[in-house]
């Protein structure tokens, strides 16, 4: 059935009046607002300030619109916030009515507003401008550094930003950034990639290539992306390249950080959003989400929750069995969090996550049923289910600050895929991951400050993951070998950051992790048990990371860096055909160089950076003999990615961003093991002896087995992301229009000759636009505008990978309005 016209002829009339009632009845402004304004500049700060104080706000010159504002944040009134915003620039505000003002040029700055701000160090600029602000600071440092000092590749991405035209998880960070890329086979079961340090396109027993955080919380170990929804989220910081100083094991290829809300004790607030959607080709959808703070009582104490639902419309059809749209996507989860203020400023903050993902049916298309089409036996359903219990324990002595930040974790994912391949008849391959982690990290720093600031932290982490399979056919039930994995980790780290001339930052620090590492076969042939051959292992690692980090002023507005990090990923055990063996630690050595560039008033921003790094023992999954993934260590490599960023604004109120990434990634060297399958597989001859030398071998590309070991999977070799964002003021009410587009360059499905299939070579896209005050709007919503099928992923089902052809397409286009509220 295709929802898309129906829905459409049924929107069109009302749109007009929806939007009509939120222009002519904006939220009646009260005496005092909760106000929460980074610097920045005018264009992006007033619809923002708007939103918050309840009224609306025009600008009466176009060249005020690139001017930097202040940050504010307090409980003030309208006029107070616009005053302090404004002091230091060439504009006044003018109150026009109760809820209406105006911001006229003035010939001489407005005086400087003096705000008293307790225990807070003098701020180091973060771009060279007319006037002094306050910095942008990139939390995700360990010692807030300022976006300006700050020596490596960061994205600072807005929490509204993010959620403009509809929440869309991690899709919508990376439809922002070339950099990350993703596997596809559905909500909750994806794995992230950023710069190009790609794994496997599997969820095995390694952990990730990306360290996910919640403030300084890890969301997961060894388990896939959860992919929580970004409502109600402050910002999102990325940083590229391995952090293993501060992060420790798992961010070989970067860390996205999630920074919430936190509760707010100086005013209640109710936030509301609800959408409906339609999907060509496929079935309607709707989503909501409600935000809720309150103040406790008048000491300080508030509680912040939200939670929201999702219902993504499915569009894959199985003709087989006679079914249409069947892949539907379900969410609902919720975060809740109560801050204790103890006084002296301590604070205490208990919180929780949780998060439920049911997917119908698998998104992928066989080739031979039709574009939208997959003729399939049986179904290929998933679910997922997250939840965190959190506590954060805060002190801040002015110029010296401590945070201890605890949590358990249960993660669980059960998949079914399709393989009948290997039976007579329809049958069913379930695979259930079960994963319980504590974590806790402890940290005490001086934010930088005057030159100077450091980092000490000491981090625990004891996680388990139980992989457990089986295969059903009619009523038949039989158990497949699994695995058990088990870390506990003990951490300490430091970091130091050094003006050490007035042009020249220097960085440096370390990280030193001891883990201990258990495993044990789970369902294992008896005759193997009995053995007791390959079905525990038990064993310690320790790794030293070392980084060091040089940032230059070369002259006003352009800075270049350079940065030396190592990363590590645990070892562990793993399941080939009936046997459980163990796979060793892989490492990265990461070099990177880069500039960035800042015209005054961030008229344009640029940046470039050229990365290289090492990876030894890299570990991946593959197919084995009994058409199952397995993991293994396959051997070295090395991968090369330049990436640049461009930001301007041709006009008034217009911003215009643009990145590029190119990756060049290269298998290096095969261990034995596993040129043995690739030579044998099609050869029988034996291999033996240290690890081969790919380039050594001669014309690879002749020589088809290791030819398809001679590629990192899932890296593309470009890509290229672009957006605009364009503001206007009309009456009372403010119009924003936003679009962007991504291309995805081709990519390699796996490692060896099964997953040989190429991916990729496709382009995303989306408009949105959003009219209203800060109290109420309308949104209309358009993705995939072209309506393109471009093949995101190349995995079906695992038991039929040799026959190839499978093609994950893009969600056909989509429509969406919503109407949001806040008071």
């Amino acid at each position: 059935m295709d929802a898309f016209p129906v829905m459409l002829r049924a929107v069109l009339p009302w749109l007009t009046p929806v939007a009509l009632v939120c222009a002519a009845a904006p939220v009646q402004a009260q005496d005092a607002h909760r106000i929460d304004l980074p610097s920045g500049r005018l264009s992006e700060r007033v619809p923002q300030l708007a939103r918050q104080a309840g009224i609306s706000i025009s600008v009466t010159s176009d060249a005020l619109w690139r001017a930097r504002v202040r940050s504010v944040r307090g409980t003030m009134s309208a006029g107070e916030a616009l005053a302090r915003m404004l002091s230091g620039t060439r504009s006044r505000a003018v109150q026009l009515s109760a809820t209406s003002w105006r911001i006229d040029a003035v010939a001489e700055p407005m005086p400087v507003a003096r705000v008293r701000r307790a225990r807070l160090p003098a701020p180091v600029p973060a771009v060279a401008s007319e006037e002094t602000e306050a910095p942008i600071i990139v939390t995700a440092s360990k010692i807030d550094q300022s976006y300006a000092s700050f020596p490596g590749t960061v994205h600072m991405l807005d929490g509204e930003d993010l959620t403009f035209g509809g929440e869309r998880g991690t899709d919508s960070v990376m439809s922002r950034l070339a950099s990350v890329a993703s596997t596809h086979l559905g909500s909750g079961r994806n794995k992230l990639f950023i710069r190009g340090i790609a794994d496997s396109s599997f969820t095995g027993p390694t952990q990730s290539t990306v360290g996910q955080y919640l403030g300084d919380l890890r969301l997961s170990y060894n388990a896939p992306d959860p992919d929580l929804r970004l409502q109600d989220i402050k910002r999102v910081e990325v940083l590229e390249g391995s952090q293993g100083t501060l992060y420790g094991a798992g961010s070989l290829g970067g860390i996205i950080r999630l920074v919430p809300n936190d509760p707010d004790p100086r005013g209640f607030l109710l936030q509301a959003n609800a959408g409906v959607s339609a999907t060509q080709h496929g079935q309607p959808g709707g989503d909501l989400s409600v935000t809720v703070n309150m103040p406790i009582g008048d000491n300080g104490h508030a509680l912040r929750v939200t939670g929201y639902g999702i219902s993504e419309g499915g569009y894959i059809d199985n003709p087989l069995r006679g079914e249409e749209d069947v892949n539907r996507t379900r969410i609902a989860g919720g975060r809740a969090a109560i801050r204790f203020d103890l006084g002296d400023q301590w604070s205490l903050d208990l919180g929780g996550i949780y998060q439920a993902t049911t997917i119908d049916d698998s998104q992928y298309v066989d080739g031979r049923s039709g574009p939208l089409s997959r003729s399939s036996t049986v179904i290929e359903d998933a679910s997922a289910d997250y939840g965190m219990a959190m506590i954060v324990l805060r002190k801040d002595w002015g110029d010296l600050r401590f945070q201890s930040s605890n949590a358990f974790v249960r993660h669980n994912l059960t998949e079914h895929f399709d393989a009948s391949a290997l039976r007579l008849g329809p049958s069913t391959f379930e695979q259930r991951n079960r994963t319980e982690m504590w974590v806790s990290e402890t940290r005490l720093w001086r934010p930088v400050s005057h030159g100077f600031g450091w980092v000490i932290g000491l981090s625990a982490i004891d996680n388990s993951t139980a992989q457990r399979r089986s295969f059903q056919e009619f009523f038949a039930h039989s158990t497949a070998t699994g695995v058990t994995n088990s870390i506990t980790e003990f951490t300490a780290y430091g970091k130091v950051s050094v003006e050490v001339l007035e042009w020249l930052f220097a960085s440096g620090g370390g990280r030193f992790t001891h883990s201990r590492l258990d495993g044990s076969g789970e369902d294992v042939l008896p005759s193997f048990a009995a053995a007791g051959a390959g079905v525990t292992a038990r064993r310690t690692e320790s790794e030293w990371l070392p980084s060091a980090e040089l940032l230059a002023r070369v002259v006003p507005g352009l800075t270049a860096y350079a940065r030396y990090e190592e990363g590590f990923r645990p070892g562990g055990l793993a399941i080939e055909s009936d046997f459980v063996r163990q796979f060793r630690n892989d490492h990265v050595e990461s070099w990177e160089a880069g500039l960035r560039f800042n015209a005054p008033r961030d008229a344009v921003s640029a940046s470039l950076s050229f990365a290289h790094s090492y990876w030894r023992d890299i570990q991946a999954d593959f197919i084995d003999g009994s058409g199952l993934p397995t993991t293994a260590n396959i051997g070295d490599g090395k991968i090369t990615s330049i990436a640049g960023t461009l930001a301007f604004l041709p006009v008034p109120r217009l911003r215009v961003e643009l990145s590029a990434v190119y990756n060049h990634s290269r298998v290096t060297a095969l261990t034995p093991e596993v040129a043995r399958l690739a030579v044998a597989a099609s050869t029988g001859l034996p291999v033996v002896g240290s690890p081969i030398d790919l380039p050594a071998i001669g014309a690879i590309g002749q020589f088809g087995p290791l030819a398809a070991f001679g590629r990192i999977p899932n890296v593309s070799d470009y890509a290229v992301q672009g957006s605009v964002d364009y503001r206007l003021a009309l009456g009372a009410a403010d119009l924003r229009l936003g679009g962007w587009f991504k291309y995805i360059g081709p990519s390699r499905l796996g490692i060896g000759p099964v997953l040989g299939d190429e991916q990729g070579d496709y382009v995303d896209t989306g408009l949105a636009a959003r009219y209203g005050d800060a109290g109420r709007g309308v949104s209309l919503t358009l993705t995939n505008l072209l309506d393109s099928r471009g093949n995101r992923f190349a995995l079906g089902t695992p038991f039929d990978a040799n026959k190839g052809g499978f093609i994950t397409p893009q969600r056909p286009r989509t429509i969406r309005v919503a109407v949001d509220y806040r008071f």
